[in-house]
């Protein structure tokens, strides 16, 4: 019997909690400027929403500084010691904060719910901010496809449709390969589109891989699941580009963090196949479970097909 029949737990939990929408993530943005030695200026940038970012994230600043309204005095040793933002991870998914050196030089600290705190060093000379905004970004792109369930119904469905076979490590490459290109290209503003359009066509995609596994017939998405997926992916990478440009780049470092986001987004994709796997290996009754495989896969295409409705509407 086939063993894809085994990820109907994991389609039933995200059909009944999934939103209309992919999950959207946003990025706060504060702008420290020292203007003479210890002496700072500070503000969060323009937002959106009315409500202003300071209800909802709280600097706590080095010991050594004494914090007023926009400024900051931090004497002789400078800006050095530990910052946290509190309350990052609720209405803001991160916060980005930009410190500008007297000099002139600058550095920029992307601050999530899993690494609220920072450690400055008193200028921009230090080698460890790169490696806390690779950090960040790894997170940012695990918490963004673990929390977007049309992608991730996308790849349960190509496990419905390829199964745990040789096949399936071709097709996610394929997938891979696809949304990393266009990931890259819309980041450095080489594609623009509508988000719109490549919601509806994102939700499309499930639809027709839903209705594919469905099919006993020998048919294109079958025999050639890696060019479905590729072709497909095309499209995801948009949207993950598109979350990414909600969430914000720092301009000084865009390749580490397209490049660390999209290992994020792999590393999540790869946790949902390794769960699926472990599921499948699970001891239960395969012939109850083979029943339940046509029920699961409708479920995934109404579910995809009415979010499709929705984008289109809107």
């Amino acid at each position: 019997m086939r063993l894809r029949v085994s990820l109907l737990p994991i389609v039933a939990l995200l059909a009944l909690t999934a939103p209309a929408r992919a999950h959207e993530m946003t990025m706060a943005e504060m702008e420290v400027r020292e203007t003479s030695p210890g002496e700072f200026l500070w503000q969060w940038s323009a937002s959106n929403d009315k409500r202003p970012m300071g209800n909802d994230l709280i600097p706590r600043w080095p010991e050594s500084c004494a914090a007023g309204p926009g400024a900051l005095r931090c004497g002789a040793d400078g800006l050095k010691g530990t910052l946290t933002i509190d309350g990052v991870g609720t209405r803001y998914s991160a916060a980005l904060v930009k410190v500008i050196w007297l000099d002139g030089q600058s550095r920029v600290y992307p601050l999530t719910a899993a690494q609220p705190s920072v450690q400055l060093y008193g200028s921009a000379d230090d080698r460890r901010g790169t490696a806390e905004i690779a950090h960040a970004y790894v997170v940012l792109g695990i918490e963004h496809i673990l929390s977007g369930v049309d992608h991730l119904l996308f790849v349960v469905g190509l496990l419905f449709l390829v199964g745990f076979r040789r096949r399936l490590i071709g097709t996610i490459s394929a997938f891979t390969l696809a949304h990393s290109l266009t990931l890259a290209c819309s980041a450095f503003g080489w594609i623009t589109l509508r988000p719109a359009p490549v919601e509806a066509v994102i939700a499309l995609s499930i639809v027709l891989v839903a209705c594919e596994a469905l099919r006993e017939r020998d048919t294109l998405a079958r025999r050639m699941p890696a060019l479905v997926a590729f072709l497909f992916g095309l499209v995801h990478g948009l949207g993950f580009a598109g979350a990414l440009q909600s969430i914000g780049l720092p301009q000084s470092h865009l390749p580490l963090a397209l490049l660390t986001f999209n290992v994020g987004v792999e590393i999540g994709q790869l946790m949902t196949v390794v769960v699926a796997f472990a599921v499948v290996r699970l001891p239960n009754p395969r012939r109850g479970l083979e029943r339940l495989r046509t029920p699961a896969l409708y479920v995934i295409g109404v579910v995809a097909a009415y979010w499709s409705w929705l984008r289109i509407a809107l």
